[in-house]
């Protein structure tokens, strides 16, 4: 079994199918240098939906519900600890405006069933304190959740290493060239390369740390300020993570990035005053996976390869759905896929 690509779609299928007893070969030249390092983690099977992406709603819910037993399953196989925490999500806007657009998401929240809590400003400052006086209120989504992707990366390396799985830093063009039943592409924004219809989206998160005693967000801050979105996410460590921008312009990580960390710092300290106090630790660009209808492409391509790519913004929280569904597939233990995933959607549709 050959799996290209060592990000943490990849690994994590990797780990699966290796415990299955098959030999796996994972080929990445820099593994977890992808969307894997920039990632924030949240697991956020409500607060991720979007309109015209309802058929991802019920993966993503699968994936979130599987995400506690998935990481006590791979900190207890790796010796890695990953970060997961409880992380409610708090969603609020600062002017009517950005409050009627959060009105608008939040019937689209309501659909997925899950626990969504209406709340005015007062009651928002109230769960989190460190919210600017001028928050309009929002929503609560209380059991969403939160994980440490570069942490999660390097359990999953581990893993898949104990499990038995190989991985070869080298670079792959010719899957003809492969030895191997089965191949398996996790290759994120590389995916264009094999034919599969995969746009780079950028994206700029910033890292900054909260000093000694510094107070920071109890909860995972999402807000609308002036129709922008931004969310401010807290490890245990006292990072705090705040993203993103999203543009396209290819693979170039230097063309407007000045802009971009000023327009997220501003609204982000709009929405919690607080930050303008902590230490920007880093800035990093990463570039998103994207298909034409921003689903995954997940599924056979053809009898011998089989895709795990497209996640977009998703990739983290995917993890677990991804890994099973895609190991099945490998090693012939199921051949179900959600088909608005289906990898060859689009040329059936040429």
């Amino acid at each position: 079994m050959a799996i290209v690509g060592a990000g943490s779609i990849g690994l994590a299928i990797a780990w699966r199918i290796a415990r299955f007893g098959a030999e796996v070969v994972v080929y990445d030249p820099a593994p977890g240098s992808g969307a894997s390092r920039v990632a924030a983690g949240m697991l956020a099977a409500v607060t991720e939906a979007q309109f015209g992406e309802e058929a991802l709603l019920p993966f993503m819910a699968e994936s979130a519900d599987a995400w506690p037993g998935f990481a006590r399953e791979l900190e207890q196989a790796s010796g890695h600890h990953v970060g997961f925490r409880d992380a409610p999500t708090l969603l609020v806007g600062l002017e009517d405006a950005d409050r009627a657009e959060i009105d608008r998401q939040a019937a689209l929240y309501r659909s997925t069933d899950r626990n969504v809590q209406p709340l005015g400003g007062r009651a928002s400052r109230k769960i989190e304190p460190l919210l600017s006086h001028r928050t309009r209120g929002g929503v609560l989504v209380p059991d969403d959740r939160a994980v440490d992707p570069r942490a999660v990366h390097a359990a999953l390396l581990a893993a898949a290493e104990k499990a038995g799985a190989r991985i070869r830093t080298e670079h792959v063009d010719d899957l003809g060239a492969l030895d191997a039943d089965k191949i398996v592409l996790a290759t994120g924004c590389g995916s264009a390369r094999f034919g599969l219809p995969i746009r780079p989206v950028r994206g700029t998160v910033l890292r900054l740390r909260a000093g000694d005693g510094q107070p920071v967000p109890a909860a995972t801050v999402r807000g609308y300020v002036q129709g922008h979105p931004v969310y401010i996410v807290t490890r245990d460590s006292g990072e705090i993570v705040i993203g993103a921008t999203s543009d396209e312009r290819g693979f170039d990580r230097t063309i407007g990035t000045a802009g971009a960390v000023h327009d997220l710092l501003r609204w982000s300290i709009e929405l919690i005053p607080e930050i303008a106090e902590y230490h920007l630790e880093e800035v990093t660009v990463g570039f998103r996976p994207t298909a034409p209808d921003n689903l995954p492409l997940i599924g056979p391509v053809d009898d011998r390869t089989i895709a795990a790519t497209g996640h977009y913004r998703h990739g983290i929280a995917l993890i677990p759905a991804t890994a099973a569904c895609v190991a099945d597939l490998a090693t012939g233990q199921g051949d179900g896929f959600p088909k608005a995933f289906d990898p060859l959607r689009f040329k059936e549709s040429e």
